[in-house]
């Protein structure tokens, strides 16, 4: 449906799989669908393949060995969008008025329930 399971915050500046090595193991969906930022083999395509868990990944350009993926699945991924979308409407959230990381992840999930109730 879109809707996380989990937040972690991280640095402006930090790569988007430093996010993943903190949800991934705690991770209870049958698959993960991530843009091409998430094509790592080590860091999250191995520990999800012995988990059991599918990876609906599309491979990076530069990638030397092309892997499949299943595109029907892939498609769904714009509801993950919608719900930064919607989130990016706080105002807080968008600009990000809180000065202290404890605060502005308060404000996440303040608005993140806020969504899930409409």
């Amino acid at each position: 449906m879109g809707n996380p399971i989990s937040f972690h915050l991280t640095g402006g500046e930090v790569h988007d799989l430093a996010g993943a090595d903190a949800l991934l193991p705690a991770m209870e969906a049958e698959a993960l669908i991530a843009d091409k930022a998430y094509d790592a083999d080590k860091r999250v395509l191995q520990p999800l393949a012995e988990a059991g868990k599918q990876a609906v990944i599309p491979p990076k350009a530069n990638r030397k060995r092309s892997r499949t993926f299943d595109r029907h699945v892939y498609a769904t991924r714009h509801l993950i969008e919608n719900f930064f979308a919607k989130l990016k409407q706080f105002r807080a959230i968008a600009t990000r008025y809180d000065e202290t990381a404890r605060n502005f992840l308060g404000a996440v999930h303040l608005a993140a329930v806020a969504i899930w109730l409409n």
